[in-house]
Order: C-alpha cells, then structure tokens, then sequence
C-alpha cells in the first residue's frame, strides 16, 4: 500500500509566472493560466513549483480539472528525471479527482502509458502492475499502453512476464504492431527463448506494417546470442537502413561464433560507410583485438576514442588497458591506465594482470602494493593474475606467501581456482611432493585443471610414473579431452617409449580424437595472416622464403645456434626431424614478417598452444641476428626476445 507525506501548505502560493493562485478574472480564463502554467513549469522542469500547483489546483470540478497535456508534460519530465515521488504525488491527485469529481483521467492511455513508464523506468513494478490494472475490465486499453507495462516488465528483469503479456495482447487484438514486437523479442533474447523468438518473427513477416529498425535490431540480437549467425545474417543483409545499434549485433554475433578476424574487418566496413560508433561498439571489438594480438587495429580504435568528444566510460578505459596489455604494449598500457581518472578494481585486476602475463613481476608486485595504498582490497582475481605470474616466473616462494596473505590478510576463501595456481606453482618449480600434498588436503575435490596442473609439471621434470596416476584421473574426469592424451605422449616420448606413444595415439585414433594443429598469426597493416604448422608451401617454396631462410641460418649458426630436433615427439629419422622443426607455425609467421615488413619494426605473432624449446631458441638467436624486437605470445604467457634474451629467461 502507498503511504505518502501529508504536506501543510499556504493555499496562496505566487509562482515564478507572478500568476497567483487568488487572482481569478474568469474561472475559465483562469483554468486556461493554471494549465499553460503547468505546462511551462513542467518544460523547465521545475517539477516541486508545478507538484504545488496541481496540488492546490483552485476548482476540484470536472471542466476545471489540470488538463491532459499539462499533466502528461508533467510525468515526462518525471520520467526523464526519474523523479519517483512527484509521480507518486500526481497519481494520488489523480485518484483524488476520480473519487471527489467523478472525472477519471486515470482512464487516459497517455497518463496510463507515462505513469507505468514513471513507475517501470524508478524500479517501481508493482505500481506499475496497479496502474495498469485501475479499471478492471470495465477499461479497454490500447495497445500502447500494453507495451508500455511490457517494457516495464522487460526493464526489471521479468522477461518471462513481458511474454505473457505479449501472449494476452495477440488474444486481444489479433494483429499487433512494431511496438509490440520489439519488445517480445527482447524478452525472447533474455530468455534465451528461439522458439518463441521465431515464432515472434513469423508475426512480423505477416503483419501488414514493415517491420522498423527497432524490430529488425531485435531480430538481429536474438539469432546473433542464440548463435544463429546465418539467420542474423539474412536479417542484416534484409534491411533497408542500418544504424550503431545493428552493426554493434552484426559484430557481437561475429565474435561469439568466433569469427575474431571477421569482426575486426566488419568494425572497419562499419566505420568506413561513416556509421560512427557507440561505447558498447568499442567494449566488444577491444577484447577481439586483445584476443588475436591486432595492436595495430586496438590503436586505430585508441585514436578514435581520443578524438571523440564525448568521454569514455569505464568499462571502455578497461578494456583499452586490458587491449594493451594482452597485445604486448605494457609501456601503453601503462600510460593508459595512468590517464584515467576513474579507476575501480578491474582497472587494477586488469593492470597487474597485463604485467603478471608479460613477465613483469617485479612491476605487477609494485601496483599490487599502490592499489593497497589508493584504497583498494584485492579480491580473489587480483590473487589468480599475481599466483599466475609466480608460477611462470618461478617465484614458488612468493606465490606460498601470496597464498596465505589472501587468506589471512584479506579474509579472502580460496577457490578451486586459486588451489589450481598454488599446485601449477610448485609443480613447475620442481616442489611435486608439497604440491600433491596440497591437493590432498584441500577442501575441494581437485579438478580437471589441478590434475592437469600436475600433469604438465610431470612433463618439465620427466617423472613418468606420476604422470601414469595423474593422467588416470584427468581420463577419468575429462575422457574427451585431447590434450591430457597428447601430454601423456609427450611425456612418454621425452622419456623415449615408443611402444608406449604407440598405445596412446592408438587409443586417441579409435576415440576420433585428434591433436590441435599449430597455429600462428601476425597482423601486417590492417590484414592479419594465419599459419598452420606444416602449411604454406607456396610461401616456404617462394625464392625469397629461401634466400632470407639460407642468410638467416648461416647467421645463426655462426653465433653458435643448433637445432635441438628432440622436441619433435615422433620416431621418424633426424632429417625428417628438421625438416618438422622448420615447419612450426611460429616459424612461418616469424619469416613472413622478417619479409614483408621494415628493418627495426617489432614483430609480434600469437600461437594458439605453447611455443616449443627449439622454436623458442630459434627465436631468441634470430632477435640477436636481425636486431629485431619479437614478441610472441603462446597459450600460457608473452615472451618478449630482444638481442637474444627472453622476457621469460628460459623458464616456462
């Protein structure tokens, strides 16, 4: 029940127009002042002088009533200031009319639609719910008003009661219209409901009115977060004017069936027709860029941000950090970050996690401590980035130390996450026997990626009999999981078992389970170019592609560089072994940019699993050799070579 403030005031009230309340030429004349005054009032938004006015309103009859205009500016500029209680107060005026005069403007749809709106937009459903339902079936409301209660439905978070109601206005009223279907097909995305989502569209192909760019925008956000990229597509390529809102749909449903490079290319289309964008454009092409290493596409994107006039948000700034950071640019990064004068937690999450994955350390435990002194508490993924960067730095020590001080300085619960890390950090240091101690102590049975954890630190250190056990659990919790398979051959081939390799890939073979191939790719300019270990033939046979190759390796071996062809887990011949080693992915990116961009520009390339011990010296001689800069970031970390020494210094 609604419970509002009585108000004692003079009923002679002057305002701002100098028309009082007791001069009255004519009781109509003075009808008409007080509604032009509202009016005015209600445009200036000066909503407690206009409240007074209605409130202290001269005549309570019928014909001298606020008229409908006057009051419907009133709850507009309400809305626009969400102004809950000088909505509220109107509504009980209103009530107040209909009980004392008989004139019930509560029965207007446009008091009705604006009053719901009011209540829907301040989080006010139920009010809303009432206000729509004043009248019973006595009122018969037009469609305007439905959508109205449907949106507020929507707004709150009551997807499912917009489509009930939406499933009441077709019993109603048999053909509806664009209003009514763009708010169906938002609640159908929010539910994540396709089949009433198609069924919505199949009313809008039917009924008489074009559907507007509203309804297509929701047509096209419902197929393109259902994952229905070919039907988005036809919606897309059906419609007849396009704007931010449907190119932003045509990207997100790009990237979420992993069309990175395609959403990248679709950015550039969008900005080159001159479309413009909006923040939430930059929020889901950013991380793209972060993901495929595009620097030169993020800063293009940078230059766009700083040239608007409007100011960036959060969330932007963010994602702008965290573009840099995982492209590489922590100097960028950094200066970024520097420049924003919002920052939150993510802001430093996202710092000193860029720094933790580049090999940073040092700087990523210098901005954990400025983040304690500006006043912010870490959470648990400040600690998953900072045990994360101990782990690939070899820093077991700190990590153990990181480890308790979450707990006992912060009050933060470890999760199976932060365990995760802790056992990765003492595996790869060589502490195997703490680290299944901690998995046997911890108050979560361990995972597929604690398991796995240790398996790879049975790898680094060649302890097959571990390996055995560990990897009969990873089998048992991930039996379709590929990788802990090819890890175990791996580990059998290090240790020189064939037979044993053999019994693996057989089983993989009869599993319809197959390795990942090697892939790597750069961005050249606004292109990025993609290469598959073995692949590029074409490239590799080209004349240039062996005289650099030929220049390169007499250069190499000069300073003492050879070929460690163990790493190829094969029983093949040693020749055959090289020749593998050459066709690495890494490899062919790494030659393609030597070729095809200037002396002295820094060459960075992104592989989708962890670079291997000889392509990792391979790149390291040639950054000596060349003079180059090479980045190159594998599954796990960045490794940033320059004049023949690696960010990582060999340990990863």
């Amino acid at each position: 029940m609604m419970v509002l403030p009585a108000i004692s005031l003079s009923t002679n009230i002057t305002v701002s127009t100098n028309i009082t309340a007791t001069s009255a030429p004519t009781t109509l004349h003075k009808h008409r002042l007080h509604n032009s005054t509202l009016k005015s009032l209600s445009k200036s938004g000066k909503l407690d002088e206009a409240l007074r006015l209605i409130e202290y309103w001269p005549s309570k009859s019928p014909a001298t009533a606020p008229d409908v205009e006057a009051c419907a500016l009133f709850l507009h500029s309400c809305i626009s200031r969400k102004a809950l209680e000088h909505g509220q107060r109107l509504y009980l005026q209103l009530l107040l009319y209909r009980d004392r005069c008989n004139h019930n403007l509560l029965n207007n749809p446009t008091l009705k639609g604006k009053l719901i709106t009011l209540f829907s937009v301040c989080r006010r459903v139920d009010e809303a719910r009432r206000v729509f339902e004043d009248g019973g079936e006595d009122v018969d409301l037009p469609e305007s008003v439905w959508v109205a209660m449907g949106i507020g439905y929507s707004r709150n978070g009551y997807p499912k009661e917009a489509l009930l109601l939406y499933y009441e206005m077709v019993c109603q009223f048999g053909q509806l219209g664009n209003f009514a279907f763009s708010m169906a097909l938002k609640a159908c995305s929010d539910l994540g409901d396709l089949q009433t989502g198609r069924a919505v569209h199949a009313q809008v192909l039917k009924a008489t009115e074009d559907p507007d760019q509203v309804v297509n925008n929701a047509l096209l956000r419902l197929y393109s977060e259902d994952g229905c990229f070919d039907e988005a597509l036809r919606v897309f390529d059906g419609m007849p004017h396009r704007n931010v809102v449907s190119w932003n749909s045509l990207i997100a449903g790009l990237v979420k069936k992993d069309g990175v490079f395609e959403a990248i290319e679709a950015f550039r289309i969008m900005q080159g027709k001159g479309m413009g964008f909006s923040w939430v454009t930059l929020t889901t092409i950013l991380p793209v860029c972060a993901r495929v290493t595009a620097l030169g596409s993020g800063k293009e994107i940078h230059a766009v941000i700083v040239k608007s006039t409007a100011k960036p948000d959060a969330p932007v700034l963010n994602s702008l950090v965290d573009m840099y950071a995982k492209c590489g640019a922590m100097d960028y990064c950094r200066r970024v970050f520097n420049g924003m004068q919002g920052k939150d937690l993510t802001s430093w999450n996202t710092l000193i996690t860029g720094y933790a994955i580049n090999g940073r350390m040092t700087e990523a435990m210098e901005s954990f401590q400025e983040m304690i002194c500006s006043g912010f508490s870490p959470d648990g993924i400040t600690f998953i980035a900072l045990l994360s960067g101990c782990s690939h730095a070899g820093l077991a020590d700190d990590g153990c130390r990181l480890f308790e001080m979450m707990k006992m300085d912060y009050g933060i619960s470890p999760t199976v996450e932060h365990y995760a890390c802790l056992v990765d950090v003492l595996g790869r240091a060589g502490r195997i026997k703490e680290a299944l101690e901690i998995v046997k102590n911890m108050p979560f049975k361990p995972t597929g990626s604690i398991w796995g954890s240790l398996l790879n630190s049975c790898r680094l250190h060649g302890n097959v009999p571990l390996a055995e056990a560990v990897a009969k659990r990873l089998f048992e919790l991930e039996p379709n999981n590929a990788g802990n398979y090819v890890m175990l051959s791996n580990i059998y081939a290090n240790a020189g078992m064939w037979e044993s390799v053999k019994v693996v890939r057989e089983f993989m073979e009869k599993r319809g389970m197959t390795k990942e191939a090697g892939c790597s790719w750069l961005q050249i300019k606004s292109k990025i170019h993609t290469f598959v270990a073995g692949g590029s033939n074409e490239f590799r046979n080209s004349v240039e592609y062996k005289k650099v190759w030929k220049r390169l390796m007499e250069a190499m071996e000069e300073v003492g560089y050879v070929p460690d062809t163990g790493v190829v887990l094969h029983d093949v011949s040693e020749e055959m072994r090289a020749m593998w080693v050459c066709g690495h992915s890494e490899r062919l990116a790494t030659m393609f940019a030597l070729i095809n961009t200037a002396s002295g520009m820094p060459i960075r390339i992104t592989k989708n699993l962890r670079v291997c011990v000889d392509c990792h010296s391979w790149v390291k001689t040639l950054s000596k050799v060349t003079g180059r800069v090479i980045v190159l970031r594998d599954t796990n970390r960045f490794h940033h070579f320059k004049d023949g020494v690696c960010s990582c210094k060999d340990y990863w």
